[in-house]
């Protein structure tokens, strides 16, 4: 381990700053959270040997056979994906201000827009967003300023922690209200939206919901309309290979989380929330959006075309103050999305499905197990298990497979529940695996 700190240079640092010690400069921090002194070998190591040491510790991780999602999806990434965004012109790039040093970064940007309009059916896209969490909450807050009010609804199918994330955007206010729609038989009741949508800003909803279930979102934006509301479509962006587009159904806003096009999975992110509109809306969009032009010898060039953000116009006239993007991600998801391209999307969405199929019938088979809904479903399903979901999970562990997630703490009202995922990553023998493991922790 390198610390270019010498003692001296830390006992300066600390007389310049007044404290007596470092234990002085960090005593408001609770101790429970102060990291304990390195267990570092006594005997010193080179380079070799200390690769060596790691790799020995490493390979004491164990990582389950994995049937989860519930929104952070595992799925195969090409290798091109990682040796594009590897290349030092995009991974060490910095904002675009000056478009005529970032030529490179603005058209990798406005590609990303192109793919993620043509993917949701929408007329704009921004520069990315966060993460979809942000994305839902940037696109509710929108129909918040366009309608001018303050009554929320959304779908019970919605993800938890998007729903979460949108109310720290109004927790500076009591004024703001949310109206769940229940639901039936594992999605939104369509017959009670006329009555919940009256006075409302928007309707909110996921498709496939966080429960996996297809929704029938047919007539929908329609009803919505008819109450002054707008709709907030949120969708897994691979789904889209097969099911309709949000713009197909009359979505004013449609947004998503894009880590599934070629981000892996990781303890928090980076992922890379995707986010587009109407043309009417594109006012509202936060972020940044890149565009194409001629430039004065009539050759094509790109351009920072809109920035409704704070940090450019008034303060009160911005749409958000959200002033990065997710470039090297939304770069990836670019990348991804050319490699495959429409047929190769739809053939991946169709594997998905196909796998996820193939695991709910071997699981529901299992005596004691049931399938919870009997609707369409896409990548994850509901799995009713005899006894507690949890500690199924803990024993399954023990056997190197990880089930799915208990949904107990998030749906307490579906009872003693998985959420199984399969992706194209997952094999029918992986899938077998699964079947014998629930069957041993029953």
């Amino acid at each position: 381990m390198y610390i270019p700190h010498t003692k001296s240079d830390k006992e300066e640092m600390l007389k310049t700053i007044g404290a007596a010690s470092f234990e002085e400069l960090v005593k408001q921090v609770p101790s429970k959270f102060l990291w304990p002194k390195l267990n570092l070998p006594a005997e010193s190591l080179d380079e070799s040997q200390a690769a060596a040491r790691m790799a020995g510790l490493a390979g004491k991780n164990c990582r389950p056979l994995s049937f989860l999602g519930a929104g952070a999806y595992e799925r195969y990434t090409p290798a091109a994906v990682k040796a594009i965004t590897s290349r030092t012109e995009f991974l060490t790039a910095y904002t675009p201000y000056q478009p005529e040093a970032s030529q490179g970064t603005l058209q990798a940007i406005y590609e990303f827009q192109s793919t993620v309009s043509a993917l949701y059916g929408m007329d704009c896209a921004n520069a990315s967003m966060y993460d979809g969490a942000s994305s839902f909450a940037e696109a509710v807050r929108a129909t918040v300023r366009v309608t001018g009010r303050k009554k929320i609804v959304y779908s019970a199918g919605v993800n938890p922690q998007y729903m979460d994330t949108l109310k720290t955007y109004f927790a500076h206010s009591a004024d703001y209200t949310y109206v769940k729609v229940p639901m039936k038989d594992g999605a939104m009741d369509k017959a009670a939206l006329p009555a919940l949508l009256e006075g409302a800003a928007c309707l909110a909803v996921q498709t496939p919901n966080f429960l996996g279930l297809i929704e029938d979102m047919g007539g929908v934006a329609e009803t919505a309309k008819k109450a002054g509301a707008l709709l907030v479509a949120a969708a897994d962006p691979v789904s889209l290979g097969i099911l309709a587009a949000p713009g197909e159904y009359g979505a004013d806003f449609a947004v998503g989380e894009g880590q599934s096009l070629g981000l892996p999975l990781a303890y928090g992110g980076p992922y890379l929330g995707l986010f587009s509109c109407k043309k009417e809306h594109v006012r509202q969009m936060p972020g940044r959006i890149a565009g194409l032009t001629k430039d004065k010898d009539g050759k094509r060039g790109f351009v920072l075309t809109l920035q409704a953000r704070e940090q450019h116009i008034r303060r009160d006239k911005a749409a958000s103050n959200i002033c990065s993007n997710e470039a090297l991600c939304a770069l990836a998801a670019t990348v991804y999305s050319s490699l495959y391209g429409p047929e190769g999307l739809k053939e991946l969405a169709e594997s998905n499905a196909g796998a996820a199929a193939f695991a709910a019938e071997r699981l529901s088979a299992i005596k004691g197990c049931s399938l919870k809904f009997k609707g369409p479903f896409f990548n994850e399903f509901v799995l009713s298990v005899p006894g507690s979901a949890a500690k199924l999970r803990e024993k399954a562990l023990a056997r190197g497979v990880d089930i799915g997630l208990p949904l107990v703490p998030l749906f307490p009202e579906l009872g003693e529940t998985l959420l199984v995922c399969a992706t194209e990553t997952k094999t029918e023998a992986d899938i077998l695996k699964l079947e014998t493991a629930i069957k041993e922790a029953i």
